[in-house]
């Protein structure tokens, strides 16, 4: 013993498993759409056409699963040197189409294949209640 410690020495305590990490998750899902989307400045068809087809692609492919979160417009604008409302309007055309949702500050991510949101559903809802109220 030597100024009160002792001459064996303690074994090396083991650090706890990382927990799984949402943003670990997100920023790789994230580099998957940032190093996949090529933008032909070229090509007849418009930016934002072609950048909708790369997501939709990457999406029906399994590259992006269900639930996984989809980069900023301006980042991935950034990445692809395009003007930001490019992007946005491609993510528009994926949320019309039911492909992704918006979870406000969040972001957007992929939804599941159940397809496009409800907006005929309400229509008919609003005149089963007129019929109700007729008899």
């Amino acid at each position: 013993m030597v100024n009160g410690k002792s001459n064996v020495a303690e074994p090396p305590v083991p650090e706890p498993p990382l927990a799984p990490s949402r943003t670990i998750d997100r920023v790789e899902e994230e580099s998957i759409v940032k190093t996949t989307i090529r933008v032909n400045r070229k090509r007849p068809e418009s930016m934002t056409k072609q950048i909708t087809d790369q997501l939709t692609s990457l999406i029906e492919s399994g590259a992006m699963t269900v639930g996984s979160y989809l980069p900023s417009e301006r980042e991935l604008a950034n990445s692809l040197r395009v003007a930001r409302n490019v992007v946005r309007g491609s993510y528009e055309s994926l949320m019309k189409a039911g492909r992704i949702q918006s979870e406000g500050r969040k972001g957007r991510s992929v939804r599941a294949s159940g397809g496009k949101r409800r907006a005929a559903a309400k229509g008919s809802r609003s005149s089963a209640g007129a019929k109700a109220r007729k008899k």
